[in-house]
């Protein structure tokens, strides 16, 4: 009997138990179930707004001077004396004497050639009165009858006054050669490079230095084919005068020291053939007084240094400015539609910079521009539209992934598109409809959709309505 009772109660007990279990267990209520509904992604809009652009056309060059010389003495001569400013780098104004050549010699030359000048007129006077005493002795000897040249000493007085022309020249000569002893600056200007020194003999054609003029500078510029198409200058024809007055504004840029200064210029003529091996043509910026201190603080423009340039194009009227990071693939923006769904838009752009493109068709104003970075974008996305704001934070414009809703919305519209024309379907289209959505790649469903739809136009068909998110169950 005890035997018995130690095999018994164990077993009693363990079943009690499971009873006790079983009926917890099956008086458990059902707990309710409730569906899921993921929140709308956010992206930042911006109402689209036509304006006028004015294009503004890149390109660089070396600042050149607009004036520059040669300095070469006309007489010869050692040279006596130099001016302070001729040295090099030093400025200089118009008229000023940069270096003196010995004028012993030409003061000699003068002196001569004013004592020949006193014989010469005295000559003249002596024959004058040689022919009026000619011809009142012939009047009174020979009334009523012509006398000759030579009776009358004519060709004798005419030789004394070519004499005294004769005379003036070579002083005026000697003069001006004395006048060039002194070397003077033929407009205001900077010495390039020197040649000469005090001491050294120089004849005429000696190059003395290279100065150049400092009242403007002046700069080549490329421009291509296409630049050139948005640069608003006039045709330059035969006999026309080839600079351009109040030409498109240029202001170049240098960076000195590690600032940026600016200059203010224009574009005053262009030049007249298209370079062979660049295929580009030059047009010619002048800045006036480079060297002036117009600025405070800013260094003068110096020749030689390598400038880049921003001209003034032409204004396109009623166009869409867009930022270039929201170009996608180079063919497309992504817009909000009405029904606060993404949607791509192919748009047409007349000009482009690295930080704006411009738009001339594919968009209309009031549209609202995404400008979110979504990574891949499903057309007909729904997205929540927050308009733009100067409290926008930077965060707003990061990259933005599709939740489950969006995942959700994509499978649903494509077992749409499979239950209305999956029989219709080609069969390449038909399979990868099925590959896209059995492996959840969804940024190949927007194109694929766009491939269906126009599969589904060219052949009388039509594609299921979309009716945003679907209602995922848990």
């Amino acid at each position: 009997m005890k035997r018995l009772l130690q095999i018994t109660l164990p077993i009693g007990i363990l079943l009690f138990s499971g009873a006790i279990i079983y009926f917890i267990m099956a008086s458990k209520e059902e707990p309710q179930r409730q569906r899921f509904q993921a929140p709308n992604p956010e992206v930042v809009v911006r109402p689209l707004q036509a304006q006028d652009y004015t294009v503004t056309l890149h390109s660089q060059g070396t600042v050149k001077a607009r004036t520059e010389s040669s300095l070469i003495p006309e007489v010869r001569g050692r040279i006596v004396s130099i001016a302070p400013n001729f040295q090099e780098g030093a400025f200089f104004e118009e008229g000023e004497v940069l270096l003196k050549i010995d004028d012993r010699d030409y003061l000699t030359e003068l002196t001569v050639a004013e004592a020949q000048l006193a014989q010469a007129e005295l000559t003249f006077m002596q024959e004058t009165a040689r022919y009026d005493q000619a011809r009142r002795d012939w009047d009174r000897l020979n009334p009523g009858m012509e006398a000759t040249e030579l009776t009358l000493r004519e060709p004798q007085l005419r030789q004394a006054n070519a004499a005294v022309a004769s005379a003036k020249a070579r002083v005026e000569t000697a003069k001006l050669n004395l006048e060039r002893t002194e070397v003077r600056a033929p407009y205001a200007g900077r010495v390039l490079t020197k040649s000469v020194d005090v001491g050294q003999f120089v004849s005429t054609g000696n190059e003395l230095a290279r100065i150049y003029a400092v009242d403007y500078a002046e700069v080549r510029l490329p421009l291509t084919a296409s630049q050139m198409g948005f640069l608003d200058l006039p045709s330059i024809y035969r006999g026309s005068n080839p600079s351009i007055e109040n030409g498109p504004l240029v202001t170049l840029k240098s960076s000195v020291g590690g600032n940026v200064y600016s200059w203010e210029g224009r574009v005053i003529r262009s030049e007249g053939a298209v370079d062979t091996r660049t295929r580009q043509l030059f047009v010619v910026a002048q800045i006036q007084d480079p060297y002036g201190k117009s600025v405070p603080g800013r260094p003068p423009l110096k020749v030689g240094t390598f400038v880049e340039a921003e001209i003034e194009g032409t204004v396109l009227e009623d166009v869409v400015v867009i930022p270039r990071k929201l170009y996608r693939e180079n063919s497309y923006v992504l817009v909000v539609n009405e029904k606060s769904n993404l949607d791509r838009r192919d748009v047409e752009t007349i000009w482009e910079d690295k930080e704006s493109i411009i738009v001339k068709s594919g968009l209309r104003p009031g549209e609202l521009l995404c400008l979110t970075d979504v990574p891949y974008a499903l057309e007909g996305w729904e997205v929540t539209a927050n308009m733009e704001n100067a409290n926008t934070p930077a965060s707003a414009y990061a990259h933005t992934r599709p939740s489950g809703g969006a995942t959700a919305a994509g499978g649903t519209y494509a077992d749409s598109v499979m239950s209305a024309l999956g029989e219709k379907l080609p069969a390449d289209l038909r399979d990868r409809l099925v590959q896209a959505k059995s492996s959840n790649d969804w940024s190949k469903m927007g194109p694929l959709m766009r491939q269906i739809s126009e599969w589904a136009s060219a052949n009388g068909e039509t594609m299921p309505p979309r009716d945003g998110r679907a209602q995922p169950q848990s």
